[in-house]
């Protein structure tokens, strides 16, 4: 069976590791070739040269998301070297936690600026080909704390429940060209951060999960890549959760 994505190009950022590493080669198994986008570029080589070590074709990119030039730069460049992007995921994202009351004003801004405005900037920047095309998927990376709220995470909720008001009107905007825009909540993740808990931490947070375990960056990359897929071609404007039953609606 030809495989779903064959002849797509996707373009991932925070693509070095964790739920971005699992996304990019989730969607180069199913056939598409990948850019892979990330602050730290060396991580992001390693991934290219596991996705090129399985028949697709790929690149690394330098880039901060925050940064617009820098974004139409490599929109570019990926169109240059791979060819019209078609797959956007919205992946890159910083934390920088703190009281609200002890929050700094450059913790505040480096947070949006990354993670909402660094969606903002590769949208608009990536889905003119789509519409061109009549043809896109973007799918955003958001957070279950987007709908449950953190405590000393004002900044990362605020920007994830912005990624989902983002999602809701550019699904609306384009629709009528056959791009759907979807976004993915994950909830507590398997991640190095993770995995450092002591176990008091873990065992609490596992408590707070009803399927009682956490979830693994190939949970979230699945579902990215069913979105992504003919498949999931009459879902568009929604917010899914990966949380193991953090949130039921």
């Amino acid at each position: 069976m030809k495989p779903d994505l064959e002849g797509k190009v996707a373009f991932v950022t925070g693509a070095s590791r964790g739920i971005g590493r699992a996304v990019a080669v989730e969607l180069a198994s199913r056939g598409a070739d990948v850019a892979l986008a990330a602050r730290n570029v060396e991580p992001a080589l390693e991934v290219a040269e596991e996705i090129r070590a399985g028949g697709r074709r790929t690149m690394a990119v330098a880039l901060d998301v925050a940064d617009p030039a820098a974004v139409e730069a490599a929109a570019r460049q990926v169109g240059d070297e791979l060819g019209k992007v078609s797959i956007l995921v919205n992946n890159a994202g910083i934390t920088r936690d703190q009281l609200l009351l002890r929050m700094k004003e450059e913790d505040w801004q480096a947070v949006m600026r990354t993670n909402l405005d660094g969606t903002f900037h590769c949208t608009k920047a990536f889905c003119r080909d789509m519409v061109r095309a009549r043809w896109g998927r973007i799918i955003n990376i958001s957070s279950v704390v987007a709908t449950l709220g953190n405590p000393g995470q004002a900044n990362y909720a605020a920007s994830k429940a912005g990624i989902l008001g983002f999602t809701r009107s550019v699904a609306r905007e384009l629709a009528g060209r056959g791009i759907t825009v979807n976004a993915v909540a994950p909830g507590f993740i398997e991640t190095a951060m993770t995995d450092g808990l002591p176990g008091g931490t873990k065992e609490a947070l596992l408590g707070s999960i009803p399927l009682g375990r956490l979830g693994s960056p190939r949970d979230v990359a699945g579902l990215v890549a069913f979105l992504a897929g003919g498949r999931g071609g009459d879902i568009t404007g929604q917010g899914i959760h990966v949380d193991g039953g953090m949130v039921m609606t």
